[in-house]
């Protein structure tokens, strides 16, 4: 089934590659969205395609790659809108 998901990360995720981390990951699971960098020195991604793909994106995510320490990761599920062609890293 398809699904949206914003998915924030909260830790050490700034400069530390976090962004093209996610990038590569969602991209090898055929997924569409966007993640970007949040003021709050968090980082926000947004991923649309299927659950069970989301699901594995977000364990990645709560891993993060190895320079990375990621303190808390959040969830949330919404419908499916086809809104994104590509995944990309936004700014």
């Amino acid at each position: 089934m398809q699904k949206r998901a914003e998915i924030v990360a909260s830790g050490l995720v700034q400069g530390v590659g976090f962004r093209y981390f996610v990038l590569r990951n969602a991209q090898g699971l055929g997924l569409k969205g966007y993640v970007k960098n949040l003021f709050s020195g968090e980082v926000l991604t947004v991923a649309e395609g299927e659950t069970a793909l989301i699901e594995d994106l977000f364990k990645k995510i709560k891993i993060g790659p190895s320079h990375a320490s990621v303190n808390n990761c959040t969830i949330v599920w919404d419908e499916f809108k086809n809104e994104f062609k590509t995944f990309e890293v936004r700014f």
